[in-house]
């Protein structure tokens, strides 16, 4: 074998090798199931920025920070920008999650069934609240672990509706 397919061939291995590793580029995946049962997928949500705030229903800074959340949400309504809610609780407080959705009067998505093990592979930690800001291709771009502080979000959002110009917030801001 020449030189020449000998490098080709190495080269192709190392890519087919890489292109299963979830990269700084690479798009995050994620599948659990919305308060109806029904599949939901980040996959689905490609060409909009993507705010995915991990929660439960016991957590008290969740709690606290949930209205910064809706308002949020509110504020950038028809701007591109989509929020999901992913509930970690566990199978016993899951029949929690609609009441406190509706307590909270939650009008953006919500998924249940999220793991520490989802919260690890999107680089979140373990604990909650945790919150990723993806581009419109499903790329983590940012991530803020522990409650948001006031501001902290709409930065992030702002500068992923401008195409990721200007200055970059701070890529992880954690509050732990």
């Amino acid at each position: 074998m020449s030189r020449r397919l000998l490098s080709l061939a190495i080269v192709a291995l190392l890519t087919l090798a890489a292109s299963g590793r979830e990269g700084p580029d690479r798009p995050a995946s994620l599948s659990l199931k919305d308060l109806h049962g029904a599949k939901a997928r980040l996959s689905d949500l490609r060409g909009k920025i993507v705010v995915l705030n991990f929660w439960a229903t016991w957590c008290e800074p969740c709690n606290a920070e949930m209205p910064m959340v809706l308002a949020a949400a509110k504020a950038y309504e028809g701007k591109g920008v989509v929020f999901v809610g992913a509930s970690v609780d566990l199978p016993e407080t899951q029949r929690k999650v609609p009441q406190f959705v509706s307590r909270m009067r939650l009008d953006y998505p919500i998924w249940i069934g999220a793991t520490d093990d989802d919260m690890k592979r999107l680089e979140l930690g373990n604990e909650v609240p945790g919150t990723a800001f993806l581009d419109a291709d499903g790329v983590v771009r940012a991530r803020i672990l522990g409650q948001m502080r006031p501001g902290e979000m709409e930065e992030r959002l702002d500068w992923l509706l401008r195409g990721r110009q200007g200055a970059a917030p701070a890529a992880v801001v954690k509050h732990l």
